[in-house]
């Protein structure tokens, strides 16, 4: 099972402070998740610029310049943001039973561990 999916809000903890023109302490919703490489894509973090060929569309208009778009990071330098405090946390597994329709059935869930100074 994984810790970090599409969707969740993570906040990046390595590589350059904010100060110095980086990404670390921004948080931001994971747009999409690389299971081969262990990496994900983060929304608003690790900008990269990339020159596209122009080109032209089916209708004439001109395509191509310089685009910017968030680049993959690995898995690792983020960590998943505790709903309840707002604080980067560790993520844990518990078993928890469900029942749908009169059928119990044992499936494991994540949870977000304390986080924070006050453990």
């Amino acid at each position: 099972m994984a810790n970090i999916k599409k969707g969740d809000l993570v906040q990046v903890i390595s590589g350059r402070s904010q100060a110095r023109g980086g990404d670390r302490g921004k948080q931001g919703k994971v747009i999409e998740v690389l299971v081969a490489e262990n990496r994900v894509v983060v929304q608003g973090v690790n900008f990269v610029t990339k020159h596209v060929r122009v080109g032209q569309t089916q209708r004439g208009t001109k395509t191509g310049g310089i685009e910017t778009h968030e680049a993959p990071i690995h898995v690792s330098n983020v960590a998943l943001v505790d709903p309840e405090t707002k604080k980067p946390t560790r993520v844990g597994f518990r078993n928890e039973t469900v029942t749908k329709d009169g059928v119990s059935k044992t499936v494991r869930v994540r949870y977000a561990k304390k986080s924070g100074k006050d453990l």
